[in-house]
């Protein structure tokens, strides 16, 4: 029996080759020869860039960046083997859990994962994908732009302070500063949301209260982006404020598609595309993915619905294992996701279940695989 393990990370708990891991140990209860391919997976987000490089290899270049509130943090990206490309994950340099020391919604900004961009250019990468999920700000990407060069000034002529909320003062971008590679290079964006820039569904609306923003300041911070929307169609012809989108990582994908001319991509797409998920499923008897949390979100964009899409065009079942279920997933069942189960065994806390992860998921991976075998 050959047994596809194709899982997202369980946030906070197991990254995704750990999930893989722990899997597995399950299966093999059940059917100590399975044949069982590993192929961990991600969405854009968090965990994109370690699936990447244990898919392609790849050198890891570390260095200290200015984090969301500038304070420095150490991040780090993947440089192909011919340094050709790169891949920066956003969160490594901008995430929201590098703000453990405090938040401010108005004021965090993405400069850290443009110094990333900027020494990947250095390097010679004229190919570069930028993962933008979890990030800490609402700043339209204005301080990874920077980063690159880009000014953005008041009517005065000043240069506007780093933070989403000063984009409300924004009067014009200049490009003059912008290296030459810049230019030369080709920009993707992975995500895994559809929102628009602005409005009720917006960047601000719907994730500033994540990040901390207060009720009044989601209203300022959308107003901010419409200003930023505004001057970006006026100025590069280009207008996101409905792009779906846009509004990913606090509008950083709209700021990148008008400014840098950035092509936005499925996270989930090309993560499978990647680590040869397709490949891995043709002959499956079984596929087992999961995530953290399986709700009628999953099936717009995330692992899991990816996962269930393929199997589904091969004919291979598919059972998802989740710390937490929230119906209604029937969504998810016309994908193609046979079934979903939860990894949790009685009563227990957040906490609880976080370290118990592992275990968990091995014994619930047993059961999927007896299922199957009845």
């Amino acid at each position: 029996m050959r047994v596809v393990i194709a899982p997202d990370s369980f946030k906070g708990s197991l990254p995704a080759t750990a999930v893989c891991a722990a899997i597995e140990e399950g299966v093999r209860r059940a059917l100590p020869d399975a044949d069982v391919v590993r192929v961990p997976m991600a969405d854009g987000g968090e965990g994109t860039l370690d699936c990447i490089l244990g898919a392609t290899g790849g050198e890891e270049i570390g260095m200290t960046v200015a984090g969301p509130l500038r304070w420095p943090v150490r991040a780090r990206y993947l440089l192909s083997s011919d340094g050709r490309s790169a891949v920066i994950e956003l969160a490594s340099a901008s995430g929201l859990p590098l703000l453990a020391g405090g938040t401010d919604a108005l004021r965090a900004d993405t400069t850290g994962t443009g110094e990333l961009i900027a020494d990947a250019l250095r390097r010679g990468a004229r190919d570069v994908l930028v993962c933008i999920g979890g990030s800490a700000s609402t700043d339209g990407g204005s301080g990874l732009l920077r980063a690159l060069g880009v000014r953005f000034e008041a009517a005065d002529g000043t240069e506007l302070p780093p933070g989403g909320v000063h984009l409300a003062n924004l009067e014009r971008i200049d490009m003059s500063g912008v290296a030459e590679a810049v230019g030369e290079t080709r920009f993707k964006i992975a995500c895994d949301v559809t929102n628009p820039l602005v409005g009720p569904e917006g960047a601000a609306a719907v994730f500033g209260p994540q990040k901390g923003a207060t009720p009044d300041e989601v209203v300022r911070l959308d107003q901010a982006l419409h200003r930023f929307g505004d001057v970006l169609a006026r100025d590069f012809g280009v207008r996101v404020h409905d792009l779906p989108g846009a509004g990913a990582a606090g509008g950083t994908c709209g700021g990148m598609v008008a400014i840098l001319g950035a092509e936005p991509v499925r996270g989930c797409e090309l993560v499978a595309e990647t680590v040869g998920l397709p490949a891995a499923l043709d002959g499956a008897d079984l596929v087992i993915t999961g995530e953290g949390r399986l709700d009628r979100q999953s099936a717009a964009g995330k692992v899991v619905s990816q996962v269930a899409r393929l199997a589904k065009e091969r004919g291979v079942p598919a059972v998802a294992l989740a710390g937490e279920i929230v119906h209604p997933i029937g969504e998810l069942h016309d994908i193609g996701l046979t079934a979903a189960l939860s990894i949790a065994d009685g009563p227990r806390t957040l906490p609880d279940m976080t370290e118990s992860a592992a275990s968990l998921l091995a014994a619930a991976a047993e059961q999927a695989v007896r299922l199957r075998l009845a």
